[in-house]
């Protein structure tokens, strides 16, 4: 069964200085943490915020791609986790067909979130799942979290370049 999710946040993992995306169930308490790349995270926070730039980033021209494809992505799935790596799919339509491809997780949220599509986590990944607590803290407090909060925080389109508002 799938379970609809949003992002709640990104934090930084302590031990291996990598950025978490926070995933948290619609229905429900529980929180999803996927380590993802630093380029990913810019991405996805850039994308959160809005920011527009002249030159796309990779997601950006992705989309563009889809959108010149006359293709819709209806939703990503994060679909499995196996020896701690996480699996997803990006689920395109169109008039014509309707079809699905694998992904990395990171790389279908940024996705999802230009498009506005639902994002939905696998019984397994909750299942699976280490941070089952309902209390959890979006911030880090070693002086590497404090740096990548505070970078997240400040982050413009001037970091990236030329934007367009």
């Amino acid at each position: 069964m799938l379970h609809e999710v949003t992002v709640a946040g990104m934090t930084m993992d302590p031990a291996s200085n990598t950025p978490i995306i926070i995933l948290k169930l619609v229905k429900g308490d529980q929180a999803i943490p996927i380590w993802i790349g630093l380029l990913e995270a810019t991405s996805i926070a850039s994308a959160l915020r809005n920011i527009k730039f002249d030159r796309p980033m990779t997601h950006d021209l992705f989309k563009n791609f889809i959108e010149t494809m006359n293709l819709d992505v209806s939703k990503i799935e994060v679909c499995d986790l196996k020896n701690n790596t996480f699996y997803a799919k990006i689920y395109f339509t169109s008039e014509e067909t309707n079809f699905h491809m694998d992904a990395r997780p990171s790389d279908a949220i940024a996705i999802a979130i230009r498009f506005s599509a639902p994002i939905y986590v696998d019984d397994k990944i909750i299942e699976q799942s280490q941070m089952v607590d309902t209390d959890y803290e979006m911030t880090d407090d070693t002086e590497e979290g404090k740096k990548w909060a505070e970078y997240l925080e400040k982050l413009t389109p001037d970091d990236f370049g030329k934007y367009k508002v």
